[in-house]
């Protein structure tokens, strides 16, 4: 049976990519533009699906927060953001209206997992998590092959870890401070470190700070018992050096309270992500595939 042709939109904080696709292997036509003003960017995207035919269904992977809940009427909208003039931007009901074709929505780090999932570092699990360490940090949690989702969706990234013995840095993020994205993403270790994460040598000491946030992160998801592997991407996660601090760092935190035999090689249990920019378009097409297989069973 072919795979239904989708089109898969990820709404990023500063650009978009539009996938015509089946998969990765059938990419029928791939569109970016700028993340401008909600009017423009929408309108945008709607003249890249204005001009393809054929679509059986509509996937979004977006930044968030997100309202994800179908019960509620503000679903498929984004809620409170920290990008001027997106919160309470309507996307999703706004394209049914104009397409009629089912749509999944969800958040780009789940889209993101799903597809690593398919194709790439998690292939053939259905139960994982991915991290994604940027701009900000965020993690979607995947389960028995579908988005984990409960009230609303996932926002490990401000979970509050400990802090090591003698770190006072008051943290990057507006609201926590010394979250994990307050801690690990590239703007805080940018203001720790007083230059570009880029331009710091792998023994710079900012590296390990940073990663003992995340490895928390890490502890956390691994102690929800959901993941069977934890895949990580976004462009802090290009150093070298800092992944393998991560898992070094996480087996001394979990000091071996978990007799799991997926944690016995942590190189296994966090691994680079496979798919690089393409996983959260990549992810928007299987979003559309689910909404597709959601409306083909009502």
């Amino acid at each position: 049976m072919t795979d239904p042709l989708i089109a898969g939109v990820e709404l990023g904080g500063t650009k978009i990519v539009c996938l015509l696709a089946q998969g990765p292997e059938a990419i029928l036509d791939e569109v970016r533009l700028p993340t401008t003003t909600p009017a423009e960017t929408l309108g945008a995207i709607e003249a890249v699906l204005d001009g393809w035919r054929g679509f059986a269904a509509i996937g979004v992977a977006s930044f968030g927060p997100l309202d994800i809940d179908r019960a509620s009427p503000g679903w498929g909208s984004i809620t409170v953001t920290t990008k001027p003039g997106w919160s309470q931007t309507d996307i999703a009901r706004r394209l049914i209206a104009r397409y009629a074709v089912p749509l999944g929505f969800h958040t780009d780090v789940v889209g993101a997992a799903l597809a690593e999932a398919e194709w790439g570092a998690a292939r053939g699990l259905a139960d994982l998590a991915y991290v994604t360490v940027g701009t900000g940090v965020g993690a979607g949690l995947v389960a028995a092959g579908r988005p984990l989702d409960g009230l609303s969706h996932a926002e490990l990234g401000h979970l509050r870890p400990p802090r090591l013995a003698g770190d006072d840095f008051p943290g990057a993020c507006r609201f926590h401070g010394a979250c994990v994205e307050g801690l690990a993403s590239g703007p805080a270790i940018a203001a720790r470190a007083g230059r570009p994460a880029t331009e710091l040598a792998p023994g710079d000491p900012s590296w390990a700070m940073a990663a003992d946030a995340l490895a928390q992160l890490a502890q956390a998801l691994t102690l929800t018992g959901v993941p069977r592997r934890i895949v990580w991407g976004g462009g802090v996660m290009d150093q070298p050096a800092l992944l393998p601090l991560v898992r070094k760092r996480l087996g001394e935190s979990l000091g071996g309270y978990l007799s799991l035999t997926a944690l016995d090689d942590l190189e296994s249990y966090l691994v680079p992500a496979a798919l690089g920019g393409r996983a959260g378009p990549l992810g928007a097409v299987l979003l559309g595939r689910l909404a597709l297989v959601e409306a083909t069973r009502a």
